[in-house]
């Protein structure tokens, strides 16, 4: 397999999202592909109902059955987010490095499941095998997976491999997610009379203020689980950030409106009401203030992966890459939560990104080496010769 050629491909589908418009493409050229490698393939169109309301979601499910051994199951999604002022959805390669949004988060492990699949082609497995190719990631696809589960039993007891991982070690761990909308109220009036009117925008930073004295306690906690030194960190460690405050119309006219936008991050020891609990119990300490909670999304924590088939993944990576681990991740996603509360099963991860390659930013790359190299992992990890 070229799999520098489908690479380029798939990079080339511009899947962002929003909106999420070319799913289908990508399933479509993904499917020939794996039913070569002797996988049975079903594409699978998701129900609004199940996608937030989105239309045109689908998935891509492949089974190569060994029954009565191991179930495994490897994770993908094909969606990637928006890109601007740069050619993301035309690949370049250059000095063994594959460029194009997507590359390493997370098309560049998808090439490397299929080309580590093409190596065992001919061989019996160790496991009854599934791969999921999944859409929405980025936005959130929790409704997504859990109406696959009917696509993918047995899954209680599985073991799920997620490809939308760091290279170089076993992710045993992820943050859990608390997002919230926080809508700041006032009255608007021209500027020159403001004594009549409420300054939303004034309002809002008070709460600001407020959160992030907050913020100080809760980047305090750390986890018991180790972090790869690569990011600077040596223990994963509670977030709380504010990503977006917008509000007013012009200069002259006083906001009648202003939207705090929170993104709080869990380490596994953390609970995510209590966290709510927290920020509300914030919110509320300012009086004077009128103040709503628009929209909130969830992602409750799971216990680290802490399951033998880690240790065995581990040694496999040391032996093909001469380094390795078993570390938690300081990034978030709907899997972990719906893996273990809807499927009963155990997940961990192994990818191709590293912190260089600047996922989601300008340039996103991955290194061709960590592709063939995660293909090699793969083979040896399914491989019962």
């Amino acid at each position: 397999m070229d799999y520098v050629r489908v690479l380029e491909d798939l990079i080339s589908i511009d899947t962002s999202v929003p909106p999420g418009s070319n799913y289908s493409e990508a399933v479509d050229y993904l499917q020939p592909l794996f039913e070569r490698l002797g996988f049975e393939v079903q594409k699978v169109a998701i129900p609004g109902e199940h996608a937030r309301g989105k239309e045109g979601r689908v998935s891509l499910i492949c089974h190569r059955r060994q029954m009565g051994r191991p179930r495994l199951i490897f994770y993908s999604h094909i969606d990637v987010v928006p890109a601007e002022g740069w050619d993301a959805f035309k690949p370049r390669v250059e000095n063994g490095r594959i460029y194009g949004r997507g590359a390493a988060d997370m098309k560049g492990a998808i090439v490397a499941l299929l080309v580590g699949l093409e190596a065992v082609k001919e061989k019996p497995l160790r496991y009854d095998t599934s791969a999921i190719v999944t859409t929405d990631e980025e936005i959130g696809q929790s409704g997504q997976l859990r109406y696959l589960t009917g696509f993918l039993e047995p899954v209680s007891g599985a073991a799920v491999f997620s490809l939308d991982s760091s290279f170089g070690y076993v992710a045993i761990a992820n943050l859990g997610v608390l997002q919230m909308d926080v809508r700041v109220k006032g009255r608007s009036v021209h500027s020159g009379l403001s004594h009549l009117g409420e300054n939303a925008v004034e309002r809002a930073n008070l709460l600001v203020q407020a959160l992030l004295s907050t913020k100080q306690r809760i980047t305090e906690r750390k986890s018991d689980t180790d972090v790869h030194p690569s990011t600077g960190l040596t223990k994963m460690e509670a977030r709380l950030n504010i990503n977006k405050l917008s509000g007013g119309t012009a200069v002259n006219i006083i906001p009648d409106q202003c939207l705090i936008t929170l993104d709080r991050r869990l380490i596994p020891e953390e609970n995510v009401e209590e966290a709510e609990k927290e920020l509300m119990d914030t919110l509320s300490s300012i009086e004077g203030v009128d103040w709503e909670v628009e929209k909130v999304l969830r992602i409750p924590t799971v216990p680290p992966c802490r399951d033998p088939i880690v240790d065995e993944l581990a040694q496999i990576i040391e032996a093909v890459t001469g380094q390795s681990g078993k570390f938690g991740e300081m990034i978030s996603g709907d899997l972990p939560h719906v893996a273990a509360s809807a499927w009963g099963a155990k997940e961990f991860g192994l990818g191709v990104i590293r912190p260089e390659c600047n996922i989601h930013g300008r340039d996103e790359f991955v290194y061709q080496k960590d592709i063939e190299h995660l293909a090699e992992i793969i083979s040896r990890f399914l491989s019962a010769s």
